[in-house]
């Protein structure tokens, strides 16, 4: 089965605990806060593995969660770090996160990795909040919980070489014959429903790698048939091989298919259109072929050249390889996205960006305030409300970041209930 799309939920490993330990020694009068700091939280790291072709895998693990780092211990020791999570990806896949749409990370090459959901760093131990006027506190940190997204990825073919088409004009015939890929042929529309890949090599030495995309019909780019489908992968292909069925036994015009499938091409994706393109008259070994390539040539004129082959018979396949080697020798890679890039110039763009606000102030059905917020969140979570000392440093940090005299603004009173999470406070005067 082909998968070329999958949404999966990662999440980077939490920092560990620190400790809150003293130095107890024969001999060591007040030896003082020993409390180490929690280790980091693993990442998680997608890594091109050239091995594989699908995103199969995640069909059936949709989840991936980084293990916690060690938690701080007595004596200054620290916890040890947690390994990274090592996600294996085929090459071409394209992350992107799920809520935003940006591009995280685009995957080509054997052995290239990108960390798409960071570890959360270690909570401090007490040593760590030692002064002068409290030499000796009963104060540590959770472990800063790991980033976690959903993310979606795609597929996105290595091809050279892209066929496209309308259905039974015989694009995997034509990928059989060139190459040593054995896709479904048969005499009916959409046999091909997943991508073909094949290598190609031409007499004289050279080699590119052609892909067979299902066929293509009139809608396409609006989600009708199959080809809409893997009409992502033409992006990365650097030629195109249209192939049109000259013989004319399916009742179309190869004129008309020529346009329609180029129409689609285009309300797909604009710089399709940038890709040269090389036409395939096929069946030319049928009877009325000559006489609608004719009529064809005069409607088409110069916009491509037009290669005359018998995908059965191989007749033409010699002259067609050699013009689309040195077509993909001519022609550089398309990038997915648009990079400006000068020789020996790097610039930076800085953009104005809305700071999120740290918290939010919200009243439940019940009169209760709601607090919310990522800041406010995160030092909840990074807080051990099992010592007092904890407790009182959360109580400032809230109070400076103006967490209670916004709650006093929205009307909170002695005695109310302030939510946090799935927590409940009593607001205090």
């Amino acid at each position: 089965m082909f998968v070329d799309q999958v949404k999966i939920y990662v999440k980077g490993g939490d920092g560990g605990d620190g400790m809150v330990a003293f130095r107890r020694e024969k001999y060591v009068p007040k030896g003082g806060p020993a409390g180490g700091d929690g280790g980091k939280g693993a990442d998680v790291i997608f890594e091109v593995d050239e091995g594989l072709r699908t995103l199969m895998d995640f069909r059936y693990q949709r989840h991936f969660k980084a293990n916690r780092g060690e938690h701080g211990m007595s004596k200054n020791q620290h916890g040890r770090k947690a390994p990274d999570m090592v996600v294996k990806v085929p090459p071409g896949t394209v992350v992107t996160d799920d809520d935003t749409k940006e591009v995280i990370a685009d995957l080509t090459e054997h052995g290239q990795r990108a960390v798409i959901a960071k570890g959360g760093r270690g909570g401090r131990g007490n040593t760590r909040f030692a002064t002068p006027a409290n030499p000796a506190p009963e104060l540590s940190e959770k472990g800063e919980p790991g980033m976690e997204r959903y993310v979606v990825l795609e597929l996105k073919l290595l091809a050279d070489v892209g066929l496209v088409g309308f259905p039974s004009v015989g694009k995997s015939t034509l990928l059989s014959v060139v190459s040593a890929a054995r896709p479904k042929i048969a005499a009916y529309h959409f046999t091909t429903i997943t991508p073909n890949l094949g290598v190609v090599e031409t007499d004289d030495g050279r080699s590119f790698v052609m892909a067979d995309l299902p066929g293509l019909i009139e809608g396409a780019h609006e989600g009708v048939g199959l080809g809409h489908q893997f009409l992502r992968h033409i992006e990365r292909t650097r030629v195109i091989v249209h192939v049109i069925d000259m013989s004319g036994l399916e009742g179309r015009d190869p004129y008309e298919d020529y346009l329609a499938i180029n129409r689609e091409l285009r309300e797909y994706n604009l710089r399709l259109t940038e890709r040269p393109q090389i036409i395939v008259a096929n069946k030319m070994d049928m009877p009325d072929a000559q006489q609608h390539l004719e009529a064809f040539k005069k409607k088409v004129g110069d916009e491509a050249p037009i290669f005359l082959i018998s995908a059965i018979t191989r007749e033409g396949l010699k002259e067609l390889l050699f013009a689309v080697a040195d077509k993909v020798e001519q022609t550089p890679e398309f990038p997915l996205e648009e990079v400006e890039e000068e020789k020996g110039i790097h610039r930076v763009m800085y953009k104005y960006a809305d700071q999120p606000a740290e918290f939010e102030i919200t009243r439940d059905p019940d009169g209760s305030f709601a607090v919310s917020g990522a800041k406010v969140e995160k030092l909840f979570k990074m807080t051990d409300f099992s010592r007092e000392d904890s407790v009182r440093r959360f109580a400032r940090q809230l109070r400076s970041m103006g967490v209670d005299d916004a709650l006093r603004e929205r009307g909170a009173k002695d005695g109310d209930t302030v939510r946090l999470l799935k927590y409940e406070f009593e607001f205090v005067e």
